[in-house]
């Protein structure tokens, strides 16, 4: 439609690492989330929240790790050129 190439022109990158985005034209570059993990420490913050007396305090926050998985829909940017960030959601 705009006549751009995918990662010659523009480079793209998924989030949450979905099994489908291998078989893309080109396999998109993605960030891989513990997807299970964070429904387990949600279900450990709810739990210790219920099981809290009130007015004691219980972490709320959780820090998880992450990675960029990267596949052939990101190329670096051409040399001398202006890098630009576009977010979409």
């Amino acid at each position: 439609m705009l006549g751009l190439h995918v990662p010659e022109d523009l480079s793209v990158v998924g989030f949450d690492d979905l099994p489908l985005t291998r078989f893309t034209d080109p396999p998109l570059t993605t960030v891989h989330q513990p997807v299970r993990r964070k429904g387990e420490e949600a279900a450990r913050l709810l739990l210790s929240a219920i099981n809290t007396p009130r007015g004691e305090g219980t972490a709320l926050h959780r820090v998880l790790e992450t990675r960029l998985v990267v596949r052939h829909s990101t190329a670096p940017p051409p040399v001398g050129r202006r890098l630009e960030v576009v977010a979409s959601a």
